[in-house]
């Protein structure tokens, strides 16, 4: 059972509790105070910045449940990657407007129809940081499977077709 599954049977609220020290300029050590920190900084020399750190919030949690969904489908992954893109509006504050996820996963095993079923089960259902993003802001992503990445007219091609400047 899951934790948040066992707060809630035992009736009892989940609260998350972190913490940030400044550590110079616009860096931040920031997270749970008996847990290791991360390093936050708004000019991004010493760390990712904010919204960096919100992305990688998004990709992180999206993708612990991709692969605990193929692994009970006993297709471990291999590999995993994702690459994300946060569009953001021209204005202050430059709030997030759409995210690209671009996930690229190996394994022997597993088929396009379970990862795309895995993806979009954690991005939609399980994923309690994207649940808690404004839900106007489009979430879309793509999936490259094994080196092939099928499009959106469902033709498949591998990584390096696209390279290559193939369509």
């Amino acid at each position: 059972m899951s934790v948040t599954r066992e707060y809630i049977a035992a009736g009892k609220r989940r609260v998350n509790h972190v913490h940030i020290r400044w550590a110079g300029g616009e860096a931040f050590e920031a997270g749970n105070p008996e847990r290791p920190k991360i390093r936050i900084d708004a000019s991004g020399k010493t760390g990712p910045g904010p919204v960096e750190a919100l992305l990688c919030a998004l990709a992180t949690c999206s993708s612990v449940d991709v692969v605990s969904i193929l692994e009970k489908r006993r297709t471990p992954v291999a590999t995993f990657e994702v690459d994300v893109h946060g569009e953001r509006a021209d204005a202050v504050p430059a709030r997030v407007t759409n995210v690209q996820l671009d996930f690229r996963i190996t394994g022997e095993g597993i088929e396009r129809a379970q990862a795309e079923n895995a993806i979009d089960l954690a991005l939609n259902k399980y994923c309690s940081v994207r649940d808690s993003l404004d839900p106007a802001i489009p979430i879309e992503w793509s999936l490259e499977l094994n080196g092939r990445r099928e499009t959106a007219d469902g033709k498949r091609e591998s990584a390096g077709d696209e390279a290559a400047g193939a369509t």
